[in-house]
């Protein structure tokens, strides 16, 4: 098992009080997996991913473990997360411009990382060309500055940076959004192939676009409002979504080859609740269609079936 979490709470930090993002999540993520990890903005998941490696206020751990190779990762140290970091876990983040420093060269900015973990430049030339050809990049581009690539080929190349040292677990964090479509498709392929060609061990890929996990990943967790709702084998979420939100969230996206005027996209109705103060029970209650009483009482995380666990009273009670 490459990453086990147990219970995970990460709280933001407020003059009004804590909220609470990440609200007691658990969870595992299989050797050679791609894990999806989708929900609407808000519903805590790129908390989730960025708390697994550099947790710094306003983000507060609370509670939890995680276990990365069956050895216990100390995210609430930062100090002790140092050695973690690019060997064990590392994050493509999800605006590449912002990671790279605009004032060096990326043969420079790769220099210096490797030598902060004991690397040389010089003799992991070779492996940083083959990355390189790997994700479609000239190797001239190292002696040039971040400034200088195109939003796409920045993409490219922090998905280099990232995976230098073959961590074992790599968190890419809405990779895709500012992308247009051809590029989506290229950079999403190329997370499969890191997968595939073992350069990195398992995968959370974070995104709001379900349409992009249908193609790359192994199953699909959903998030909302710091709660995990449904995890289940991509096909499944896609075609079979239990709980009512996932039924919901999968109603909204648009079909290929059908028009509005035939079938009008569906909205979720209302609108989450703060996580300043988050209702007790289900906290999709609100919003749900077929709430009741019960849901006053929070749900447990139910296996349903093998790899498909669902945090709902009433379970299938929706059809599609």
């Amino acid at each position: 098992m490459a990453l086990k979490i147990k219970d995970l709470r990460i709280y933001y930090q407020t003059l009004r009080g804590d909220v609470k993002a990440v609200d007691g999540i658990s969870f595992q993520v299989k050797d050679g997996e791609i894990m999806g990890l989708a929900g609407e903005s808000g519903c805590g998941k790129s908390t989730l991913s960025n708390a697994l490696i550099l947790l710094k206020p306003p983000m507060k751990y609370i509670s939890g473990e995680v276990f990365l190779n069956d050895k216990k990762l100390p995210i609430d140290n930062y100090e002790a997360m140092r050695a973690n970091r690019f060997r064990g876990v590392s994050i493509i983040p999800q605006y590449a411009m912002n990671a790279l420093n605009p004032i060096r060269k990326l043969k420079q900015i790769i220099s210096d990382l490797l030598e902060h973990h004991g690397e040389s430049f010089v003799k992991m030339r070779d492996m940083i060309e083959e990355r390189l050809k790997l994700v479609e990049l000239d190797e001239k581009v190292l002696d040039l500055y971040p400034i200088e690539l195109s939003g796409g080929m920045n993409q490219r190349m922090v998905m280099v940076i990232s995976t230098l040292l073959n961590p074992s677990l790599l968190l890419a964090d809405e990779i895709t959004s500012a992308l247009d479509v051809s590029s989506q498709k290229a950079v999403s392929k190329m997370i499969v192939e890191f997968r595939d060609r073992k350069i990195v061990r398992s995968v959370i890929f974070v995104t709001h676009d379900i349409s992009i996990l249908y193609q790359v990943a192994d199953s699909i967790m959903i998030m909302y409002t710091g709660k995990q709702v449904e995890r289940a084998p991509t096909e499944t979420i896609v075609k079979n979504p239990l709980h009512p939100y996932t039924k919901l969230l999968i109603s909204s996206l648009p079909e290929v080859g059908i028009k509005y005027s035939q079938a009008p996209l569906k909205g979720i109705p209302g609108r989450p609740p703060e996580l300043l103060n988050p209702p007790e029970g289900c906290r999709f209650k609100d919003r749900c269609p077929v709430a009741s009483e019960k849901c006053d009482e929070e749900p447990p995380l139910v296996e349903i079936e093998p790899g498909h666990q669902v945090a709902c009273w009433k379970v299938g009670a929706i059809d599609d």
